[in-house]
């Protein structure tokens, strides 16, 4: 029989004393701070700002730990990336957990721990959330849902919808792109695969804050997670007056996510990234913005990959290392579930 301190309890989710020693001596003790430390139901936050950037996700990967992160790590870096590619300063974050009876303490331990390295990494505060357990078979070990708030100013208010998109932009990428996806599958048991593969989960603020401040030609950023990045231009070019080019020679693929991708039948640009962002640069600060991220450790790998151009209206499309061309469409279906 396993001690109540090894497991989590049904208990754990009743309101009473195991769930407020759940709360202070786990989530207290990893994410403290100043608003969370009141235990309110609401967390008070002062936000002085132009206008405010909102999201929230959830998170059901499997496995739940895997080569270069966690449950938890990715829960912190995509809603701080939905918030950053906005063009807003990530501030404040939420932290919903479900979990099922019988998950092993010393999980949810390291995962709350990864959450609060990965925090303070970013330079954000988790200022409230919640917790549910949930009889065991009804929810696979744990799930994790997070909301972000952040500030906005007025200038980067058109970013996260690209409307000042203009021909001649270009294209730029901060590295390699299907390491988290290949990264997840690898280290799924059932496939028996063995391969070196780290996820690229990672939180971009700092990144993107370079970029934002060396340059106001940045046109549009989003962050190229499930779907990938074949999904993201497909979205960008669709009902627009311009279309986009993309040049295979310039992206990065790394030799285990291209042989996997290969043997699993996978394209690398549908498989998940999480720590990969696409912007539009006006050509003009193209070059000045891709030395600025060079000089940061998350973009030094980062490349210019393509342009905005004056025909394939609503459309983007590929140039391949043989000098064909080929559509990029939207991904149809779900290729990786799972995968975040």
């Amino acid at each position: 029989m396993h001690k109540q301190k090894d497991r989590i309890l049904l208990g754990h989710g009743s309101g009473g004393k195991l769930t407020h020693s759940l709360i202070s001596d786990l989530f207290v003790k990893y994410f403290s701070n100043t608003a969370l430390n009141q235990q309110t139901d609401s967390a008070i936050l002062d936000l002085e700002a132009d206008n405010i950037a909102f999201t929230t996700d959830s998170f059901v990967v499997d496995p739940l730990f895997f080569p270069g992160g966690d449950i938890g790590k990715l829960a912190i870096c995509g809603t701080i990336n939905d918030i950053a590619v906005s063009g807003a300063t990530p501030l404040f974050l939420s932290s919903s957990f479900i979990i099922e009876e019988g998950f092993p303490m010393e999980h949810l331990e390291k995962i709350v721990k990864s959450m609060s390295a990965e925090a303070k990494y970013a330079r954000i505060q988790i200022v409230t959330g919640d917790t549910k357990v949930v009889n065991k078979g009804k929810c696979d070990k744990i799930f994790i849902t997070t909301t972000g708030i952040g500030k906005l100013a007025k200038k980067h208010k058109d970013i996260s919808s690209g409307l000042k998109i203009k021909i001649g932009d270009k294209l730029l990428i901060n590295g390699s792109i299907g390491d988290h996806g290949m990264a997840v599958m690898s280290a799924r048991n059932e496939l028996n695969l063995k391969a070196s593969i780290d996820s690229d989960c990672a939180s971009l603020n700092h990144l993107i804050d370079i970029a934002l401040q060396v340059s106001d030609k940045i046109r549009f950023m989003r962050d190229a997670t499930r779907g990938g990045l074949g999904t993201v231009l497909a979205e960008l070019a669709k009902n627009r007056n311009y279309g986009i080019m993309i040049e295979e020679t310039s992206l990065i693929i790394k030799e285990n996510v291209k042989s996997i991708c290969e043997l699993l039948g996978f394209d690398p640009l549908y498989v998940a990234n999480e720590g990969k962002v696409l912007m539009v640069v006006g050509k003009e600060d193209a070059d000045k913005v891709l030395n600025a991220l060079k000089k940061h450790e998350k973009g030094k790998n980062s490349s210019i990959i393509g342009e905005i151009v004056d025909q394939y209206y609503g459309k983007s499309w590929i140039t391949t290392s043989i000098g064909g061309k080929r559509i990029i469409d939207m991904l149809a279906g779900e290729q990786l579930p799972r995968i975040c």
